[in-house]
């Protein structure tokens, strides 16, 4: 019976880890493909935020159309090597949580940055990556000082119409004097007839 007993924990705990090992794989996989979406990364140090101070991150970020996930190392280092990017190691020093920035990439680090200024226990900036460039805290505070991207579509649309514009009134003002020389002179013509 002892035996038996010795061997159904054996029997257990294989199984456990072989569910760890596929889990551990499916997590490796959904992390692939977050980083594959992401336009941008930003690796924080999250200790000592407590589980209030995390949701009240989380909904931020949520409204920058930004993922938070705490995130253990050794899999998101993996994630990386199979998305096929490069990170340093001092971005995984010590707990770890991961912004993905699927849009607003100014806005999710100012997020971030603010936020780790504002909270009672300061929120870390490690560094991250744009692409597959690696940026380091003050390229991610860089970034936050940016205007979204609408506001610099916007700019860029303004700048380029109002030269535009500026042109289509220079092309139109000899057809508009035209227009009103020949309404001038219809005028005069009706008049001397009356």
């Amino acid at each position: 019976m002892v035996l038996c007993l010795r061997h159904h924990h054996l029997l257990r705990r294989l199984e456990l880890m072989a569910i760890s090992r596929e889990k551990k794989e499916q997590i490796v996989a959904d992390l692939t493909e977050k980083i594959s979406r992401s336009q941008a990364l930003i690796m924080t140090d999250y200790r000592g935020l407590s589980t209030a101070e995390m949701r009240e991150l989380r909904n931020k970020l949520r409204e920058t159309e930004t993922g938070y996930h705490v995130v253990k190392n050794s899999l998101v280092k993996l994630a990386m090597e199979q998305a096929g990017l490069p990170w340093e190691q001092s971005l995984f020093d010590g707990p770890t949580a991961i912004g993905f920035c699927y849009e607003d990439v100014p806005g999710s680090a100012k997020v971030l940055i603010d936020f780790g200024s504002e909270s009672k226990t300061p929120l870390s900036i490690r560094g991250g990556m744009l692409g597959e460039g690696l940026l380091d805290a003050a390229q991610i505070s860089d970034l936050a000082s940016l205007p979204s991207g609408e506001v610099l579509i916007a700019t860029v649309v303004a700048r380029i119409s109002g030269p535009l514009v500026g042109l289509v009134n220079v092309l139109n003002a000899p057809l508009q004097n035209l227009v009103y020389v020949l309404q001038a002179r219809s005028g005069q013509l009706e008049e001397a007839e009356a």
